[in-house]
């Protein structure tokens, strides 16, 4: 992380404030409301998008330990993401190689084997098949053979990124550039995992497209957000299809009383970054807490189901730090629940209503609109194209 960039960030954020201005472009986009709606669309993003590209689906200090293991859906596909008693990740599919039956219950654990729930074939953490239950019986197999069907994974700046398809390419430098640093500067590998929640609302970009701008702090989160942060103002920053969003606190002003060269130090303290990876996480970390959302689309195009992660610098240091853990990552749940997702489904309600054909994003809705962008550049399935700019 480049701090006299940041510094130079805080800049442009506290003008925005003291002169009620924010990021801007120079056009209204529309976007089809189908794009929400459509089953040929959801599943073209499925495959063109989420089936190709590197997806964060764990952090390092989920699984800190060798032998550790979480097993997971997404997308509708059964997962199991292991670390090798040498301290390596492997992402496999949780089906066994004789019945398709899973390895491993949802959840986290550590183990060094996992015996399948219907005949007993046991698998060691990196795939390879060890044992066939009342194998003379059974007859004779080439076990290398029969090894868990294994998925491109690398651990990266304290996350585990994984391609949902067999053999594809995973080059996270190319993928993400830059953009990873931030969670290196913030030694996210070492930070401690809290736990996490399951919420499901509507269509996945709808859900996302809250997350991309504070346009709707005030009135949405009259309570909560914007007690903290004002609505509509708005700092974007592209790293490929990536955003590092910029959301001025109130307080902002008060990095006048500092010296200019330490405002990059100065994150979580008068501004705020939320850091957005596409196609799906939303990552905001704060000293306090950082929630980390995984949102994957539902079975149905009308549906998503959203991951929420906690993690937090220090471990608890007794029950009451526990208890008021719990209390804030309940909050959190419950705020990006009740105020963003409930509101989100009646959304669902209206375009499925077909009463207009697009919605509109405005010139202060650049993030929305450059996510809407790389979403069909994705799916026109033409590297060749021209690439979105922010």
């Amino acid at each position: 992380m480049d701090r006299q960039h940041i510094g130079d960030i805080a800049q442009v954020m506290l003008d925005y404030v003291e002169n009620d201005k924010t990021f801007m472009t120079d056009k209204i986009l529309s976007v089809p409301t189908r794009s929400y709606t459509d089953p040929d669309q959801w599943h073209a993003e499925v495959e063109l998008i989420f089936k190709r590209v590197p997806l964060m689906l764990a952090l390092s200090c989920e699984m800190p330990k060798p032998g550790d293991y979480k097993a997971m859906d997404a997308l509708g596909l059964p997962l199991l993401i292991t670390r090798d008693k040498g301290g390596r990740c492997h992402a496999f599919f949780n089906v066994c190689s004789h019945r398709g039956a899973p390895i491993a219950k949802e959840g986290h654990g550590n183990c060094a084997r996992f015996s399948c729930a219907y005949h007993g074939w046991t698998y060691a953490n990196d795939g390879k098949l060890i044992s066939v239950a009342d194998a003379q019986k059974f007859g004779e197999i080439d076990k290398q053979s029969k090894r868990l069907s294994e998925l491109p994974c690398e651990e990266r700046a304290g996350m585990i990124f994984v391609s949902l398809t067999p053999n594809a390419p995973l080059d996270l430098d190319a993928y993400y550039g830059k953009f990873l640093l931030d969670y290196e500067a913030a030694d996210l590998a070492n930070w401690n995992f809290l736990g996490s929640r399951v919420i499901e609302g509507a269509n996945w970009k709808i859900a996302f497209d809250g997350y991309l701008e504070g346009y709707h702090f005030a009135k949405l989160h009259p309570q909560t957000i914007f007690p903290r942060t004002p609505a509509n103002v708005t700092h974007y920053e592209a790293f490929g299809p990536h955003l590092r969003i910029g959301f001025p606190q109130r307080s902002i002003g008060k990095l006048k009383e500092l010296p200019r060269e330490t405002w990059g130090d100065q994150e979580n303290n008068g501004f705020d970054f939320v850091r957005i990876f596409f196609p799906n996480v939303s990552a905001f970390l704060a000293p306090e807490l950082a929630q980390i959302a995984q949102l994957f689309p539902g079975p149905t195009p009308d549906k998503n189901r959203t991951v929420l992660l906690y993690a937090r610098r220090a471990p608890p240091t007794d029950d009451a730090d526990r208890a008021g853990i719990e209390t804030m990552i309940n909050f959190l749940r419950d705020v990006t629940y009740n105020e963003d997702y409930v509101i989100g489904m009646d959304i669902q309600k209206g375009l499925q209503a077909h009463a207009f054909d697009n919605l509109v994003f405005g010139h202060n809705e650049r993030g929305n609109q450059y996510f809407h962008e790389w979403v069909n550049w994705y799916l026109q399935d033409d590297a060749s194209l021209p690439k979105p700019v922010l």
